[in-house]
């Protein structure tokens, strides 16, 4: 392994930064920007290394390949993150504007939502696996706070509470119980935990996500992520009274002065149940 290489997967062993997810995501990341850099011809490298003409040389690299302007912003996370790490914040420039690196597309008004009815549900061998999609379904959970749900700690009556340790990006999140559906899911999954998680006892996270991922292909379904927008597309219902646009309902354009005040409302509020800080990001889930 290259010097770089291995710094870098020394320093996020030693930086624990995120969920399980972003961790690994981080560190697959770093280990391809890594590569690029040797393959660009910056040989002898390590994590203390980092010059403008590296982050230059990446990101050129990256808009001529046409990689997609989210992708090329995570790997800037990623580089900032690396930089903070070593105190080299300086030899990246604090906008992706500087860069020439273009605004995400987040407008889209073709659903992504997926449904998962019972009868998919009871193909699913594993009771665990089962309880965690459950979750998903009804709260828009990501994959992770599924499995790592204890309900024991999650379930306060009227809403559930996420640790920072289940979430995406270390966030502590609140979601309301609103109807009898989730009220029985909760009750299902207390049940099956007895006290702990929805992780076996005699599982790690790993070996739970890996039998979640067995269960699910065998079963036949894919794009779980889907769930999220299902969710997300309900809820926007729920408090507008009528359907977001990527389920069929108006666009903003034709929304009057006091519906728009309610639909940007709604979208404040699933971009917070969802565990995303920006109304701005409703508009993947629920379309403008």
């Amino acid at each position: 392994m290259r010097d770089l290489n291995y710094q870098l997967k020394q320093l996020c062993k030693r930086n624990r930064d995120g969920s399980y997810s972003t961790q690994a995501n981080r560190a697959r990341m770093l280990n391809q920007i890594a590569n690029q850099l040797h393959e660009m011809g910056y040989r002898r490298m390590t994590t203390r290394s980092l010059k403008p003409k590296h982050v230059d040389a990446l990101v050129k690299r990256w808009l001529s390949e046409g990689m997609a302007p989210g992708t090329i912003k995570n790997r800037m996370n990623c580089l900032r993150w690396w930089a903070a790490k070593v105190d080299r914040r300086n030899v990246i420039a604090r906008s992706n504007e500087f860069y020439g690196i273009p605004d995400r597309q987040f407008v889209s008004n073709k659903s992504k939502a997926v449904a998962v009815d019972n009868l998919a549900l009871s193909n699913i061998q594993d009771d665990y696996v089962r309880m965690s999609l459950e979750l998903q379904r009804a709260f828009g959970l990501r994959r992770e706070e599924a499995i790592k749900f204890a309900p024991g700690y999650a379930d306060q009556g009227d809403h559930i509470r996420l640790k920072a340790s289940w979430t995406k990006g270390g966030k502590t999140r609140v979601l309301p119980v609103l109807s009898q559906e989730q009220r029985a899911v909760l009750d299902r999954a207390h049940r099956l935990a007895s006290g702990g998680s929805l992780i076996p006892p005699q599982k790690s996270y790993i070996q739970q996500l890996r039998t979640y991922e067995r269960h699910t292909t065998q079963a036949g379904l894919s794009k779980l992520h889907g769930l999220r927008h299902a969710y997300a597309q309900s809820r926007y219902q729920q408090l507008t009274g009528w359907a977001c646009p990527a389920a069929g309902g108006p666009i903003a354009s034709s929304l009057n002065t006091a519906q728009r005040q309610q639909d940007h409302q709604a979208r404040l509020t699933v971009s917070r149940e969802l565990g995303h800080a920006r109304e701005q990001i409703s508009a993947v889930y629920l379309g403008r």
